[in-house]
């Protein structure tokens, strides 16, 4: 596994764009920090095609489709 990737710091009221616009639905919806799912997925986006880490995720891990696609591009963009 490459460095662990940390999570972004957000600033409450901070404009959002792109995948990380849905982190804190993220957070609230499924009731786990951002730090949580990067540490789980991100193995899996290293090593795994996009849609195969999407479906991992919402079928392993009850994460909506939007939610997860979102994770895994933002994690993609990190990694390369």
């Amino acid at each position: 596994m490459s460095e662990r990737i940390l999570a972004p710091e957000l600033a409450p009221g901070q404009k959002l764009a792109g995948p990380v616009s849905y982190f804190p639905s993220i957070e609230k919806t499924y009731g786990r920090p951002m730090q949580e799912w990067i540490d789980l997925a991100q193995p899996r986006v290293e090593t795994d095609r996009h849609m195969e880490v999407v479906a991992w995720l919402k079928e392993e891990h009850g994460m909506g489709h939007g939610h997860a696609n979102a994770l895994v591009a933002w994690l993609r963009k990190k990694i390369a």
